[in-house]
């Protein structure tokens, strides 16, 4: 599989964006959570959030999608089975600890988002590679 191409387009010109690779899982992470609302039209809401002393995991990031519904993002520079099952384990904890999650949304973006939390399709995206 080749890698994806990104493209410029000015005033009729067009000129390829030479690519780089994201040398650490960190900054990569850094970068979408900075920008979360153009890259997946995702509000944020916290960053390795820990999931307590008796699950012992740390949710790489946690956001509302356009429709309120909660998001976990995992980020890994492998590709392998680890990342869906960790990120699956990760969804699991978060739809047992809905209250817990709802009162970090309000927290963090008031009392109107935590309000319009939807639980009806929570996600989980895996960015790996």
């Amino acid at each position: 599989m080749s890698d994806i191409k990104l493209f410029d387009t000015d005033g009729g010109n067009v000129r390829e964006i030479p690519g780089t690779s994201s040398a650490l899982e960190r900054s990569l992470q850094t970068l979408i959570e900075h920008h979360l609302p153009t890259f997946l039209q995702m509000r944020f809401v916290a960053s390795e959030y820990s999931t307590g002393v008796r699950h012992g995991g740390r949710i790489d990031t946690l956001a509302l999608d356009e429709n309120g519904c909660p998001v976990i993002i995992e980020y890994k520079r492998a590709t392998n089975e680890n990342v869906i099952n960790q990120g699956l384990f990760y969804l699991d904890w978060l739809m047992d600890h809905q209250a817990e999650f709802e009162l970090k949304v309000q927290k963090e973006l008031g009392q109107e988002a935590m309000d319009s939390v939807d639980w009806s399709q929570p996600r989980l995206v895996c960015i790996a590679g």
